[in-house]
């Protein structure tokens, strides 16, 4: 497919969510977004939810949905390395529940979420290969959702402590883009524990990375953590405080990124007052849409 100006125009015309909340099925979070939009009114005006084919949709994002609220839809369960694991019936189920939840486009972490065929209980998230090849196999897949189902697809980089290949993370997922025509998901947080992990400084590499393609941002709390050999790490915990390489991040993206349509704090195990004064900063750097914009 590759990237061109028809891709540009469909990335143009999604709508403008704004700040959001991610969680997934099952995961019973501290604040319900509902509650908390209706206590703190502003601060929440997208959810995000992650599931899989096997699960679904549950009833908290669908009393979410019913009251009117925007949400996007996180697959938890395809290898796009594996052109096979994306397969007709993945690709019904999964655009139905993103339809269902009128989610204007597809997301998810690009890695390997299960060994063999797809099971109940996978949920393993290991990262691509950081190879061309990798990254062409990836394309094919995101091209082939994309065609099948008319939603646009948005890869994320995925969190590890350890990677395999030659490309730095950004430079795998440019191709991947170009390839695919698909725009992206930029998670600061894994961004962040990727640089760290190769002694990189935080913003290495966005200079050369076309932040025009990104879509949609995720940002989350991460504290750093010693493993008992003494190998530090920055741990993606999804706490309320913000990494300060993450952060460094997002200040930086978020005003260049120029087809950003939501921003969302991964901050659902929290209690709410912890998370009030982030979502608040979140909304200065990334205004609320307008009235009917969404």
């Amino acid at each position: 497919m590759g990237w061109n100006r028809d891709i540009e125009a469909i990335l143009d015309g999604l709508p403008y969510l704004g700040v959001g909340i991610s969680g997934e099925y099952g995961v019973r979070p501290s604040i319900d977004p509902s509650a908390f939009a209706a206590e703190h009114p502003g601060l929440i005006h997208v959810v995000e939810f992650g599931s899989d084919t096997d699960r679904g949709v549950d009833s908290v994002i669908l009393n979410w949905a019913a009251q009117g609220g925007a949400v996007t839809y996180h697959f938890l369960d395809v290898n796009f390395e594996e052109l096979e694991d994306v397969d007709l019936e993945w690709m019904e189920a999964t655009a139905g529940f993103a339809r269902r939840l009128r989610s204007p486009w597809l997301c998810g972490d690009c890695g390997i979420w299960h060994f063999g065929p797809r099971d109940r209980g996978h949920g393993l998230l290991l990262p691509p290969v950081l190879t061309r090849d990798s990254a062409l196999r990836t394309a094919e897949s995101i091209a082939r959702l994309q065609e099948h189902t008319g939603l646009p697809v948005l890869p994320e980089n995925p969190p590890s402590l350890y990677f395999l290949g030659d490309l730095h993370i950004l430079d795998y997922f440019a191709l991947v883009t170009e390839e695919a025509g698909c725009g992206f998901l930029l998670d600061a947080a894994h961004l962040a524990i990727f640089q760290h992990g190769q002694g990189l400084d935080p913003l290495t590499g966005l200079d050369g990375f076309p932040l025009d393609r990104i879509v949609e941002m995720h940002v989350a709390g991460g504290g750093e953590a010693v493993t008992p050999d003494g190998y530090g790490y920055i741990e993606d915990d999804h706490r309320a405080q913000l990494h300060p390489s993450t952060g460094a991040i997002t200040a930086h993206v978020v005003p260049r990124a120029s087809r950003l349509k939501a921003l969302m704090y991964e901050c659902e195990h929290n209690e709410a007052s912890a998370v009030v004064d982030t979502f608040e900063q979140l909304n200065v750097l990334f205004p609320p849409p307008p009235a009917g914009r969404s």
